[in-house]
């Protein structure tokens, strides 16, 4: 029997982190070659990126492999990082969209690797590499995500919001949460702590004054009743956090892979998703592992479900396919495992044809979790779909 009264943590952290700013330079580096195919008129199933950021004080490198468009070149790569930090907010000295110095040591994608994926070019088309994936979806949320890491999200989303809109002017780009609930029955119900670490542009202000601004937005986001007389707040707990983003703290693409998922609840195959092409099962099969764990808990199979797929590079079928259940099945787990291998091709090429993957779409999925969002109505969180319900109902009937 699992325990019912317990306490869980999960951690976000905001755009204007570090570690954020090189995953969104990575993603639109991708998305740049996409539109770039798109306009050009190559195959856009043909591009292949790996693209890795470091970002430090008025310094950002961007290494690693792509194949796709010759007219992408290294001017408009640096244009792309610095319309990605200017967008985030970053004007301040020891890190300036227009001012920070930005190395580009990107080359093509090595033939060794090339082979696997390209043997056949169609759906038998093998992965991009090898590695285990998983997906998760429970009850907790409207999103069928663990309420710690969705709701953790959300309070950073609003503060962003708000410092975009002009409404808070003295928050910066960087900001980091954490939320720490009570469960009783098995079930979130309070939030027993709360950290919340707001860079601020006012280097007088207090953690007092931090709080101040953003207390309102974290209750405005929050379930009502959740935060109690009880909950401790931890803002700015340091007492001051005016350096922030990469001038006080070196960012890498791919360190925030807990906080991309879910937020510990489940577990992690190990691989980063910010930087790949969606060859890549490290990302590919992440979001159709969520697709496929979300739509059995949407058709009411389960209140939690974990799915595992395993690949190896150049071979197109899966090595395994694995459902856990966590004793809330209304099914076999064995059986389900049979339907979902029916309702879903999961042949690389096959997951990026049904959910829309060779898409610029991957910007906007660099901060804030990739899952747990709307679908978009151009194939952006497409994984996020729930039209799979009616084919599992039925073929489990």
């Amino acid at each position: 029997m699992p325990r019912q009264n317990y306490l869980f943590t999960s951690e976000s952290v905001s755009e204007g982190h570090p570690d954020k700013v090189c995953d969104r330079i990575s993603d639109e580096i991708v998305d740049l070659f996409f539109r770039e195919a798109e306009a050009t008129g190559l195959d856009p199933a043909s591009v292949r990126v790996a693209a890795e950021t470091l970002a430090t004080t008025n310094k950002v490198v961007i290494a690693g492999e792509t194949r796709g468009p010759e007219s992408i070149t290294r001017d408009r790569i640096i244009e792309t990082a610095r319309e990605a930090v200017r967008d985030i907010g970053y004007e301040q000295a020891g890190f300036h969209w227009a001012k920070m110095d930005v190395e580009v040591l990107l080359h093509e994608q090595s033939p060794d690797i090339a082979q696997g994926v390209d043997a056949s070019g169609n759906k038998d088309e093998g992965a991009g590499d090898q590695g285990i994936m998983f997906g998760y979806a429970c009850t907790e949320t409207e999103a069928l995500m663990p309420a710690p890491i969705y709701y953790a999200h959300r309070i950073l989303q609003r503060l962003a919001q708000a410092r975009h809109s002009g409404a808070e002017p003295k928050l910066g780009p960087d900001s980091k949460s954490q939320l720490t609930l009570r469960y009783e029955n098995g079930k979130p119900v309070a939030v027993e702590q709360i950290v919340v670490s707001h860079q601020h542009l006012d280097e007088n202000l207090s953690s007092d004054d931090v709080r101040a601004i953003i207390e309102p937005y974290v209750r405005e986001v929050l379930p009502e009743g959740w935060l109690t007389e009880k909950t401790v707040w931890h803002v700015n707990p340091t007492g001051k956090f005016y350096i922030g983003g990469p001038d006080g703290d070196c960012g890498l693409t791919g360190r925030k892979i807990i906080v991309d998922t879910y937020g510990g609840a489940a577990p992690h195959g190990g691989g980063a998703f910010s930087g790949k092409d969606p060859t890549k099962v490290d990302r590919s099969a992440a979001y159709a592992a969520r697709y496929l764990a979300k739509n059995v808990v949407a058709a009411g199979l389960a209140q939690r479900c974990t799915i595992q797929i395993s690949y190896a590079i150049g071979v197109a079928e899966p090595l395994s396919l694995y459902v856990d259940l966590h004793g809330t099945g209304e099914v076999p787990e064995e059986k389900l495992e049979a339907v979902l291998r029916e309702v879903m091709d999961l042949r690389p090429r096959a997951i990026r044809e049904r959910l829309g993957l060779n898409r610029p779409i991957y910007a906007r999925t660099s901060a804030y979790g990739h899952f747990g969002r709307p679908p978009e109505e151009d194939g952006g969180f497409s994984w996020e779909r729930t039209d799979l319900v009616e084919a599992l109902k039925g073929a489990l009937a």
